[in-house]
């Protein structure tokens, strides 16, 4: 199966997790959750940035563990991922996986949300979920929910 195009810059505000999140791992991982081109930028930040961030566009003072900023969904996908390291670490190790697992849900995860898909309401958030599980298995990874 022929992925779509993924034009992606990797940025480290906090590089304390670089060697768990090599280039081909975040650009298949991104793609494998793609269903159009697209232009996508995947910052890992510290928890001050990561806050920062939450509170002033979702006015929620605290660190989430991934922010998606979409801003154009066709032609071309293009959208930010931020992702707060500490709180990815703290989260991997409550749920008793690895940071590669996570990392890589969570930029699936962010990668849907790109695209439009969303969770506030139940039957949507089933649909993601299991477009989740589904491209996480086709990459070898556990299905999230069910741990």
């Amino acid at each position: 199966m022929t992925r779509p195009d993924l034009t992606l810059s990797l940025q480290f505000a906090d590089p304390r997790h670089r060697a768990h999140l090599p280039r081909h791992k975040v650009i298949r991982w991104i793609r494998a959750a793609l269903e159009a081109p697209a232009e996508i930028t995947v910052r890992i930040v510290d928890a001050e940035e990561g806050q920062s961030l939450n509170r002033d566009f979702r006015q929620k003072d605290y660190a989430t563990n991934v922010l998606t900023f979409d801003y154009s969904h066709e032609p071309v996908v293009v959208a930010d991922l931020i992702l707060c390291a500490p709180v990815v670490e703290t989260e991997a190790g409550t749920e008793q996986v690895t940071l590669e697992a996570h990392y890589a849900h969570l930029l699936v995860h962010g990668t849907l949300h790109a695209q439009g898909y969303d969770h506030e309401e139940d039957d949507e958030a089933q649909a993601m979920e299991a477009r989740e599980t589904e491209v996480l298995a086709g990459l070898g990874f556990a299905d999230p929910y069910r741990r």
